[in-house]
């Protein structure tokens, strides 16, 4: 029986406890946590009758209009080069499927990559983060570990990197990425970099893609799920290398497609054409957005840093990668000696909920959690909006009081 999602899993589970009356601080979750932009909402309204099936690749305007929105980006795209799916979860899955060989992750890394490598029979080979940033595996460690994969009988041939970091929040730079880079060139290697938090990165400058450096080696991945709070829509891309590698890429992408999800909706292309298109309204709405996940996520770090808690500070979106080793004897001594048991208190003694790091691929005594600051902007759509506004959304009530929820869970770890 495949399982379910480890995040939704536990999405699912914390509504079901606050539908029985539970009062969860729910930061388990990677949702953006914010309302619709009514002016895309209307963008959608007017594609409402768009109700024909669409090229598998997607409608030529909607292509055009991310080819032009990657091409603001600093990666130069031709529309040929462009796929719309229903998001980009199902156009990773489809470019693992179709390219051959096993694959390289860096550990910690999203729940979902090792999940469907497994399902397509491949290898994962696991390499650790270093420590500055998340998202690329250590480069003193990749080459040893494309090695011993190879005498244990894989074909290490595909690399994921994850620009901005899903768990860590962390942003891993130039020369960084250019010594992966330099290592998957010499092996051969394919990489595909999910790009999904990129515009949620604090400093834009700070954004360096490996498709500049080995551009007929890099897959980009991406979609609105993330920068405008579109989660639930499903509109991702997939952006292929440039020429004939590329070209024969996106035959079997959308071979593949045509045959699981025949087409983005109708009505998704509509409002992809929207948003890719950044009228000043987008842009103002993800500016705002990017200010208020900075605001939280910092607000959050420093919660951990005054406990006593190891966590890289977040550079992009909302995710914080906390380490509580510091707490082992403390936590041990109440039973706690995995990460998934700490989740487990956190969320029946305290009502708070993480994601234990087992579930993305660190060992099962590590004692480290994903936590996810984007759901603690209000319960309400109002309450949204004026976090979304507000000059300083940690002095919001409801925010200071999850802070203080996170601080006073914490002292008592410790």
């Amino acid at each position: 029986m495949v399982p379910r999602s480890a995040t939704l899993a536990l999405n699912e589970s914390i509504n079901a406890r606050r539908a029985a009356g539970q009062d969860i601080l729910h930061l388990g979750f990677g949702e953006a946590g914010l309302p619709v932009l009514p002016e895309i909402a209307a963008a959608l309204a007017e594609g409402a009758t768009e109700n024909s099936y669409a090229p598998v690749a997607g409608t030529v305007r909607a292509r055009e209009a991310a080819a032009r929105y990657l091409s603001r980006r600093g990666l130069r795209t031709d529309t040929e080069q462009v796929i719309l799916a229903p998001g980009s979860k199902a156009l990773l899955y489809a470019a693992i499927a179709v390219l051959p060989g096993d694959v390289v992750l860096p550990i910690p890394s999203w729940v979902t990559y090792p999940a469907q490598i497994g399902f397509l029979g491949k290898r994962a080979i696991g390499v650790p983060i270093p420590r500055i940033a998340g998202g690329v595996p250590d480069p003193d460690l990749l080459e040893p570990a494309l090695a011993k994969a190879r005498e244990a009988g894989a074909d290490p041939r595909i690399l994921i990197l994850t620009v901005p970091d899903n768990p860590t929040g962390t942003i891993a730079g130039a020369d960084l990425i250019a010594r992966v880079c330099e290592i998957a060139d010499r092996h051969g290697m394919t990489i595909i970099c999910d790009e999904i938090y990129r515009d949620l990165a604090y400093d834009p400058e700070s954004m360096y893609s490996p498709a500049t450096l080995l551009p007929h080696r890099t897959i980009v991945t991406g979609g609105l799920s993330k920068s405008m709070a579109l989660g639930g829509w499903r509109i991702g891309f997939l952006r292929t290398p440039p020429g004939r590698a590329g070209q024969e890429l996106a035959a079997q992408v959308t071979g593949l497609g045509s045959e699981i999800w025949s087409c983005l909706a109708g009505p998704m292309q509509a409002a992809a054409v929207f948003a890719f298109d950044a009228p000043a309204a987008v842009t103002a709405h993800i500016a705002a957005s990017r200010r208020l996940h900075a605001s939280v996520a910092r607000a959050a770090h420093t919660v951990f840093a005054k406990a006593g808690v190891a966590c890289r500070a977040p550079q992009a979106g909302f995710y914080l990668y906390p380490d509580l080793e510091l707490f082992r004897p403390a936590l041990a001594a109440r039973g706690m000696e995995t990460g998934v048991a700490l989740a487990d208190h956190l969320l029946d003694e305290y009502g708070i909920g993480v994601l234990a790091g087992e579930h993305f691929g660190d060992t099962r005594e590590s004692l480290r959690f994903r936590a996810a600051t984007s759901l603690l902007y209000g319960q309400t759509a109002d309450q949204r909006w004026e976090a979304l506004g507000s000059n300083d959304p940690t002095s919001l009530p409801w925010i200071a009081a999850a802070l203080d929820r996170l601080h006073t869970a914490l002292q008592s770890l410790g």
